[in-house]
């Protein structure tokens, strides 16, 4: 099996079209068509079936894929990383990181690390919880800055911790909801969650940590802007990172709920998989994010 069949199958599921992945490996079409063929013929399997709009994998064709994809992924970050240690810092790093951390400690990373290394082309994505592990495992990022889940498998991750946050509860600007006192009378409420399921969320760890059972799901989101969206203009609750909730953008929409019980502290730091090789450009980036967020604790 050659890497540039499989390359070639990669380019073709990603565009959905054959002529576009012909002309991203600066191919011919028939040339393309070749290497694919190549590779049902090794397989004695079906890869890609022709449509009206263009190509999508078979069962055995997205296996190979997601597989392909990966060692592709794993191939580039070796080249990239034999050339930083050989002084030559370039390549790509992507970055997955929680609303908190893009508002206070990437952007000033990012300026810093840029200027220092204008050849690292830098990714970032936005992940509103724990949702970057799962993109940690499957390579679609590299490193990850958020909150640190308790509990994390044994030395399945490697961890730094950055800074520490509170995450309170947050409604609608003119809510009655936002006169309560007590989070109990919160607990009959449509909440937001955060997360992949119904099950997980910083709302159910708040619910949890006060000994109360986990309020029903009104809505299960992973993106800030939907978060705000929904508790802003409807009657959700939801949990937000204190500097979020308190920014000027926020509180023209949403309030704090002034409930007794303390919020929920959320420790932000750097997440890496134990498994991979850190290369050079990911230590220099922490050491950055660690810089912005002590910069950040000296203006509190």
């Amino acid at each position: 099996m050659k890497l540039s069949t499989l390359q070639a199958l990669v380019a073709a599921v990603e565009d959905g079209s054959l002529r576009s992945a012909a002309r991203r490996l600066n191919v011919s079409q028939p040339a393309l068509t070749k290497m694919i063929r190549e590779l049902e013929i090794e397989l004695a399997a079906p890869l890609l079936v022709r449509t009206s709009q263009g190509v999508l994998p078979t069962a055995q064709g997205q296996v190979l894929f997601e597989r392909a994809r990966k060692v592709a992924k794993e191939l580039q970050a070796a080249t990239d990383q034999i050339s930083q240690l050989g002084g030559h810092m370039r390549g790509e790093l992507n970055i997955g990181a929680v609303p908190v951390a893009v508002m206070l400690l990437i952007p000033e990373a990012l300026r810093t690390f840029g200027r220092a290394f204008p050849d690292i082309k830098l990714r970032v994505s936005e992940e509103l919880y724990i949702a970057q592990l799962q993109r940690l495992r499957s390579g679609q990022v590299d490193i990850a800055v958020g909150g640190i889940p308790t509990g994390l498998a044994s030395g399945e991750f490697v961890t730094e911790e950055l800074m520490t946050t509170t995450m309170v509860v947050v409604v609608r600007k003119g809510s009655p909801r936002a006169k309560a006192t007590k989070l109990a009378q919160l607990v009959d409420a449509r909440w937001v969650y955060t997360g992949a399921a119904t099950d997980t969320g910083y709302a159910a760890q708040l619910f949890e940590n006060h000994g109360l059972p986990a309020p029903p799901m009104g809505a299960v989101v992973n993106s800030t802007l939907a978060l705000l969206s929904l508790v802003g203009a409807g009657d959700y609750v939801g949990l937000l990172p204190r500097q979020i909730a308190q920014h000027p953008l926020a509180t023209n929409f949403i309030s704090i709920v002034p409930i007794a019980e303390a919020g929920l502290p959320l420790t932000v730091g750097t997440i890496v998989r134990s498994d991979s090789v850190v290369s050079p450009a990911i230590r220099h980036f922490t050491a950055h994010l660690h810089r912005a967020a002590h910069q950040l604790a000296k203006q509190k």
